[in-house]
């Protein structure tokens, strides 16, 4: 495969998906961004030995949630009569977070907590995990998430940095089975470069397992998933109702205004339309849309200088905004309402060509919310 970045489209998708969530927006940053991943990034060869040692997932700390502590993913919108549950519920979720790591001159995070890039994981906890929080036990690992450069590299390249990077979600998934789950049921959830980790954990260790019965479902969201990936397997399939159960659900995100806007290889990704659970299902107007929830705290997209913290702050979620988009699967894409003008396009935009990966989440916080919930529901009334 070429460079990624000859593709105009793909450059701009691919910089959405690897990214957790984008807040900036303009031709400016679309050449910054041009700039920094053709002439930035860490040297070349990868080479593994120089990445940190591999993080030990009996410890607390290499976890950025565990439902024992109270952390920015136990938020709940203002005005949802969701109780505590962490710690209690019958279901657990395991979360797999986004591309974080977007500075620094090693192609894998370096783990560090005083750091852009694990402010940044939390942003994905009080903004991505925490919508699984009115069903589950929030479970989320930190890992050495892959550079958001290997992107942009030669296909060689970014699959032994995202290879390597998988390796320890997987470490960290098969601990979570083996020492927290204890048996229950679990949803597993996950964004753009998490997404890519999820795909092979259902692949290689919960397809055709004792796991794939005991998953409640797989919101595997953003990042282009190719329904190819399920044609071999045995026992998870593609969700296509919002009570199905042991099958998985994707999107990825786009303004409607672009809806006949070519993108070659999309119409092959899997699309859920989140307003109506339906695989690739045709336009839900607004009246179901159960409310989208403006993101807490800053994600932060600088692409050079140092990783260092700078005291992002989470208010509360405020209070959710229903009825606001329709949605709608068409050739392998989510299409909604156009959000220029609205607090979402204000922090998502349309970044160079009305890509929405970043509110891939935000927008449809309530309809997740209240879809994990249904779906747990069905999964223990089905179970006795």
């Amino acid at each position: 495969m070429k460079i990624i970045i000859k593709i105009l489209i793909g450059v701009l998708a691919l910089v959405l998906a690897a990214i957790g969530g984008l807040y900036l927006t303009g031709n400016g940053m679309l050449l910054t961004i041009f700039w920094a991943t053709t002439m930035g990034g860490p040297s070349l060869p990868f080479d593994e030995t120089e990445a940190v040692e591999p993080p030990s997932y009996s410890d607390p700390d290499n976890w950025a949630a565990l439902p024992s502590r109270v952390g920015v993913e136990d938020m709940i919108p203002k005005g949802i009569g969701d109780g505590d549950i962490q710690g209690s519920a019958p279901v657990d979720v395991f979360f797999v977070h986004p591309t974080g790591f977007l500075r620094g001159k090693s192609w894998t995070y370096s783990m560090d907590k005083n750091s852009a890039t694990e402010e940044n994981t939390q942003w994905m906890m009080a903004n991505q995990a925490s919508p699984f929080n009115g069903c589950c036990n929030v479970y989320a690992p930190r890992y050495r998430q892959a550079n958001i450069f290997s992107y942009f590299q030669e296909e060689e390249v970014r699959d032994q940095v995202l290879g390597f990077a998988y390796q320890d979600v997987r470490r960290a998934f098969e601990y979570f089975i083996a020492n927290f789950s204890e048996g229950k049921p679990f949803i597993l959830a996950s964004h753009s470069q998490g997404t890519h980790h999820s795909s092979r954990l259902l692949q290689e260790l919960i397809d055709g397992t004792e796991l794939s019965q005991r998953m409640v479902a797989a919101y595997i969201i953003g990042g282009t998933i190719q329904r190819k990936i399920f044609d071999d397997m045995k026992t998870v399939t593609l969700c296509d109702s919002p009570t199905d159960l042991h099958c998985a659900i994707h999107w990825d995100t786009w303004s409607e205004d672009v809806i006949d806007t070519e993108m070659p290889g999309v119409a092959e990704n899997v699309c859920t339309n989140p307003l109506s659970w339906r695989l690739d299902g045709g336009l839900t107007e607004k009246s179901s849309h159960l409310g989208a929830v403006v993101a807490s705290g800053v994600f932060q997209v600088e692409l050079s200088g140092s990783d260092v913290a700078t005291g992002v702050a989470f208010d509360p979620l405020g209070s959710p905004i229903k009825n606001m988009l329709r949605a709608q699967c068409k050739d392998g894409a989510l299409y909604i309402s156009d959000q220029t003008g609205t607090p979402f396009g204000e922090q998502g935009g349309s970044f160079g060509g009305g890509n929405y990966h970043g509110l891939d989440y935000p927008v449809f916080h309530m309809d997740i919310r209240e879809n994990a919930k249904e779906r747990v529901q069905e999964y223990l009334n089905r179970s006795g």
